[in-house]
């Protein structure tokens, strides 16, 4: 496999900056996540943060060199996050769930998919056109969906802006989050792949996103548009994080995060997700425990399903 790939993250206006990103690969298959912690609610930092680490580690023991099964991967992986914040809450005894959005994509023999829970963000370009965007998953953005209202322009945007940020679902919820997960699309050289957390596309338009995106490589690309979002609101500025993949890419167009797999180690794992959180008594689900936790969770699931 050949990519360049150039992750951003800045704190913007806020206290500390919530937002967690990161990539990690192996010879055949490539991890991309970004998760959002959630404000109004303990820990969003730690709920970021565990869910990306318990997703890599996951991805780590199971790309052999390649996920047999990339959409029950995502699904499962996503799942054993949920539940592995609920643990940090009950071991910290809590008061409330830590919370986060995420958006992750897997890239491997040619195809790339993806999945996410919340706002944070994925487009998909070729060849400078926008051929994928996720959906948030927000109260405004499904108001917008609803063809059967009839809104006109003006109350389309009133729609857009009101409650933006109030979620229906997301990790670390009491209930089970909702899982999007994308169409397969087969990969073409030069395509790119965008996970941005709101902090971003919420101050940039999308057109702006999609242009700069198609003129510059990535290590230009991505820092403009970073600093353009802090710059929109200055003081005021959500946290922006930005993480951005191109495939097989030029080479006037690559940058100096280029990455080339066909000389690693079968067995090679190379990852820049954050190891570290701010409580030290926190470690990593071992393997018994994440399966338990995605059995609890299918269990959860099959008494749901018969109820209704």
């Amino acid at each position: 496999m050949r990519f360049s790939v150039y992750q951003v993250s800045r704190r913007g206006g806020r206290a500390i900056n919530e937002d967690r990103v990161g990539y990690c690969y192996t010879p055949d298959s490539v991890l991309l996540g970004l998760a959002d912690g959630m404000g109004g609610h303990p820990r969003g930092d730690v709920a970021a943060q565990l869910a990306l680490q318990t997703i890599a580690a996951m991805f780590q023991r199971e790309a052999q060199p390649s996920l047999p099964d990339v959409r029950a991967f995502l699904r499962r992986a996503i799942l054993a996050a949920h539940e592995r914040i609920h643990r940090y809450a009950r071991e910290q005894k809590l008061a409330d769930f830590p919370r986060t959005t995420v958006v992750l994509c897997v890239l491997q023999q040619g195809v790339a998919q993806w999945a996410h829970v919340g706002d944070s963000r994925l487009y998909f370009l070729r060849e400078g056109a926008l051929l994928v965007r996720t959906l948030d998953h927000s109260h405004a953005e499904q108001r917008l969906l609803q063809t059967t209202t009839g809104l006109g322009a003006s109350q389309s945007a009133q729609a857009r802006a009101s409650n933006r940020n109030v979620l229906y679902t997301c990790l670390g919820s009491p209930q089970l989050p909702f899982i999007e997960i994308g169409v397969p699309q087969s990969l073409r050289p030069g395509d790119v792949m965008l996970l941005c957390s709101d902090g971003l596309w919420s101050q940039v338009e999308q057109g702006a996103i999609v242009q700069l995106l198609g003129q510059r490589a990535l290590a230009d690309a991505i820092p403009e548009l970073v600093e353009s979002a802090l710059r929109h609101r200055s003081s005021e500025s959500d946290n922006v994080t930005a993480l951005a993949l191109e495939w097989e890419a030029e080479a006037e167009r690559d940058s100096t995060q280029g990455v080339r797999t066909e000389n690693m180690a079968p067995a090679a794992f190379a990852s820049t997700f954050q190891a570290g959180l701010p409580d030290a008594a926190v470690d990593e689900l071992d393997d018994a425990e994440i399966e338990r936790s995605i059995a609890e969770i299918n269990e959860a699931i099959r008494k749901a399903a018969v109820r209704k």
